[in-house]
This record gives C-alpha cells, sequence and structure tokens, in this order.
C-alpha cells in the first residue's frame, strides 16, 4: 500500500513538473501576427489549397502594407528632405487604402490577416530608424526600390496565379500602383545618390 501510495506521488509531481514548466515555456515569446495569421489560415482551408495560395497572398500584401504605412510615417518625421517627407506621405496614403481593400477581401472570405507589423518588417523600420541625415535618406530610398520590386514581384505571380478571380483581378489592378511607386523611388534614390 505505501509503495502504491508513493509512486502515485511521485507521478503526481512529474506531472505538476512538467505542466508547469510547460506553462513557462510557452509564455516566453509573443508570436508574429504574419504566422498567426498564416497559421489560422492553413487551419481553415487545410483540405483546399487553392484558398490557402490565395490566402497567403492577402497574408503577404497585409505585411507589404503595413511596413510600408509605418516606414512611411517614419520618413515624414525624420527626413529632413522635402522629396523623401513626400515620398513618406505618398506611401502612408496610397498603402493605408491598400490594407483597407486587402482588409474587405480577406474578410469576404474569412481569411486571417496579421493585425500588426512582423518581426521582419520591424527589424527593417528599426535598422532605418538608426540612420540620420542623407543616410537616412539614402537606406529609405535604397529600401523603397527593393521592397517595391519585392511587391510587384508578389502581385505579379498573384495576378496570373491566384484561383479567385476577385483577388486575381485586385492583384493585377494594384501593379500599376506599385510600378508608379517603385519609379518614384528609383528616381528619389538617383538624386540621393548625387548628394
Amino acid at each position: 500500500m505505501k509503495k502504491i501510495l508513493l509512486i502515485s506521488k511521485v507521478v503526481l509531481g512529474t506531472g505538476i513538473l512538467l505542466l508547469s514548466l510547460n506553462s513557462c515555456k510557452n509564455e516566453t515569446k509573443q508570436e508574429d501576427t504574419k504566422e498567426v495569421a498564416e497559421d489560422q489560415n492553413e487551419a481553415k482551408f487545410d483540405s483546399i489549397d487553392s484558398k490557402e495560395d490565395d490566402s497567403e497572398f492577402l497574408v503577404d500584401a497585409t505585411e507589404i502594407n503595413l511596413a510600408e504605412i509605418e516606414i512611411g510615417k517614419l520618413a515624414q518625421t525624420k527626413s529632413t528632405n522635402p522629396e523623401v517627407k513626400k515620398f513618406g506621405k505618398m506611401l502612408v496614403d496610397s498603402h493605408t487604402k491598400l490594407a483597407a481593400e486587402v482588409k474587405t477581401v480577406a474578410d469576404n472570405r474569412n481569411f486571417s490577416l496579421p493585425a500588426s507589423i512582423t518581426e521582419e518588417g520591424k527589424d527593417e523600420y528599426d535598422k532605418l530608424n538608426e540612420k540620420s541625415g542623407l543616410d537616412f535618406d539614402k537606406k529609405f530610398a535604397d529600401m523603397m526600390v527593393e521592397g517595391h520590386e519585392k511587391a510587384i514581384d508578389k502581385f505579379t505571380k498573384a495576378s496570373e496565379n491566384a484561383t479567385d478571380q476577385e483577388i486575381k483581378t485586385w492583384a493585377s489592378n494594384n501593379v500599376a500602383t506599385l510600378t508608379a511607386h517603385l519609379q518614384h523611388a528609383k528616381m528619389l534614390k538617383q538624386d540621393l545618390d548625387k548628394k
């Protein structure tokens, strides 16, 4: 009887220890909002690959918009160059509009989207925020060229490959907007590189 009582105490104690270690492990790091949205969409559309691909594009589009909005705000407050400030304002206005459109399309399909800038976006923001003066402006222009090239690639692929016609059309319609941003960023970069 004493052996059974002792064994049950050991098993119970081990179980409590494992539970407490597990709960401590789960509380250490906050998840990236992009990963959360992707996981939610995978769970919803596990058996429908085409919806999962479309949801991944909308998650990526949201990630792009959130980063561009925050970096545009930073350019408006931190730069002393009027052209950089103007470009930053245009980014905030344009990507806020795109973000609202993505949210509507996603809500109509029950897709989850990131709610805030992702860890990668925050890292890029922080790197830019460390700069000042002309170094800030040049880094900003470089980021805008690179970021818009990647965005155009994602939107072009979605305009060709999305299975949902509305998503395909939306992506296609916005390639021109992103291309205009890219051209503006390249001109800005060219001007700044001369300084």
